[in-house]
């Protein structure tokens, strides 16, 4: 890194048609900050392999699933793990990044995880419940995912090749979600009313709540990067992990006081800073950059 001022290529999808949410105007914003910092170039996820090549770090944000293009993002991490380039989050996600496995493992494990098996044989497991959902396994945005009555569940085609997940449908008070940059935790938001789940405000959450969340982020083990950890309150009070998303989790800013963007941005840019620092081991980086 020659630079006092790192080059970092940011991947979004502006135009994204993301339900109940605007990626686009979240990364302008985003965008718009760091360039206070860094000097930055925007990119289509479809573009970052060719593009990569030049910058001190990729920074992958609002790019949309990446099952609208598994090759192409293949090509990417492949390209981008032989060459070295770091990327943030960094590659090694244990969670959404590499497809839903991780639920299975953590519900095996006895984490705070809404049941789920993959395989008919496994349905015995499963609380009762008059409802299943039935999810690809590789899988987002809700894509592909089901809710199915008890009596169609043995009979579902996925189930017996072990493609899809299973869980109860969970009935549940309301969502919520808690956003991490490195291991630190940053604000939470919820969903008072199931029904409209993208009607987020701010959440004050507790001692307890926070350690319900670590216990995700901690497992995972990424030192540098955004998590989201997704939960929800069920009837007795308890919180299970509805998802972890590692990979280029949506943030909400525009859910948040004025305050409390500016303090997630200045989370991102020192850890962003450290992050580069740390990758290319370049001496008086951070301080030069956050006085800048």
């Amino acid at each position: 890194m020659s630079a006092a001022r790192p080059r970092i290529l940011y991947v979004t999808d502006l135009a994204y048609p993301a339900r109940g949410r605007r990626y686009g105007d979240e990364d302008v914003f985003l965008t718009s900050r760091l360039r206070e910092h860094f000097d930055l170039a925007l990119c289509h996820p479809l573009d970052a392999a060719a593009l990569m090549d030049g910058y001190d770090a990729v920074v992958v944000r609002n790019s949309g699933p990446v099952l609208g293009y598994p090759k192409e993002y293949d090509a990417f991490r492949a390209r981008a793990l032989a060459g070295g380039t770091p990327v943030y989050n960094p590659l090694s996600g244990k969670a959404d990044m590499a497809g839903k496995q991780y639920l299975l493992d953590l519900s095996a494990a006895g984490f705070p995880v809404i049941p789920t098996v993959d395989r008919a044989e496994d349905l015995h497991r499963l609380p009762a419940a008059e409802r299943y959902v039935v999810k690809p396994k590789l899988g987002a945005d809700s894509l592909g995912l089901r809710i199915l009555p008890a009596d169609q569940l043995a009979g579902f085609a996925g189930i017996s090749d072990g493609s899809v997940l299973v869980q109860p449908c969970i009935d549940f008070a309301y969502e919520v979600s808690f956003y991490f940059v490195d291991d630190d935790f940053q604000y939470a938001l919820h969903a008072p009313d199931p029904e409209r789940r993208w009607e987020l405000q701010p959440y004050r959450a507790t001692a307890a709540d926070l350690e319900f969340a670590r216990r995700f982020v901690d497992w995972n083990g990424l030192v540098h990067g955004i998590q989201r950890v997704d939960a929800c309150r069920v009837r007795d009070g308890e919180l299970l992990l509805v998802e972890l998303e590692d990979l280029n989790p949506y943030l909400s800013l525009d859910a948040l006081p004025e305050e409390d963007r500016d303090a997630f941005v200045t989370a991102l840019t020192a850890s962003l800073v450290r992050f580069v620092h740390q990758a290319h081991g370049a001496r008086g980086t951070q301080g030069a950059l956050l006085s800048a």
